[in-house]
């Protein structure tokens, strides 16, 4: 009722909500107290004498509106300002310089790198690792379906133990297989 007390007293409410305002006062003596607070206030300001602009009055208004700032559009937010200025020659700085360092894979092998690749090349000489990765063989075959589950295993078993056996017969090729 708080919002409609002042519309109200200037008959500004439609005739429904000044129905329910007017059965709303006929109980509440707060709301009434308030609504004669506010016929008070305006018969006090209706008997104050109404004071006339001057003529100058309507150009000096308009020459002040006139003298506001005019507001920018979207657009003004992409005019730079020193800050972003300067942030963007900062990131256009760091761009340059990374890109001109030299990269590592464009890098020429110096005779200590090719001493350091020659002393390792002992732990590569076990060729039936690089040559047949027989470890992945071992990896069990995934399951196709909950039925298959006793029988696949059987499969795959076997399947294990193939690779497992050609690797053991024929250990001499594996080793002289070059690279």
């Amino acid at each position: 009722m708080e919002n409609k007390i002042v519309a109200y007293v200037d008959g500004r409410l439609k005739e429904s909500e000044r129905l329910d305002v007017e059965k709303h006062l006929a109980a509440c003596a707060a709301c009434q107290l308030r609504v004669n607070e506010f016929r008070a206030v305006a018969g006090f300001l209706d008997e104050l004498p109404q004071i006339e602009p001057s003529a100058a009055f309507d150009v000096r208004v308009r020459a002040r509106v006139a003298a506001e700032p005019v507001k920018q559009g979207w657009w003004a937010w992409f005019r730079p300002s020193p800050r972003v200025a300067f942030a963007a020659s900062l990131l256009l700085l760091a761009t340059v310089w990374v890109a001109s360092r030299p990269q590592t894979a464009d890098r020429t092998l110096t005779p200590a790198d090719v001493a350091q690749i020659n002393q390792d090349l002992p732990m590569l000489e076990n060729l039936d690792v690089l040559s047949d990765f027989g470890a992945l063989t071992d990896l069990p075959q995934p399951v196709q379906a909950e039925d298959a589950g006793d029988s696949n295993q059987d499969q795959n078993q076997n399947q294990q133990q193939e690779p497992n056996q050609q690797q053991n017969q024929n250990p001499e090729q594996n080793q002289n297989q070059p690279m």
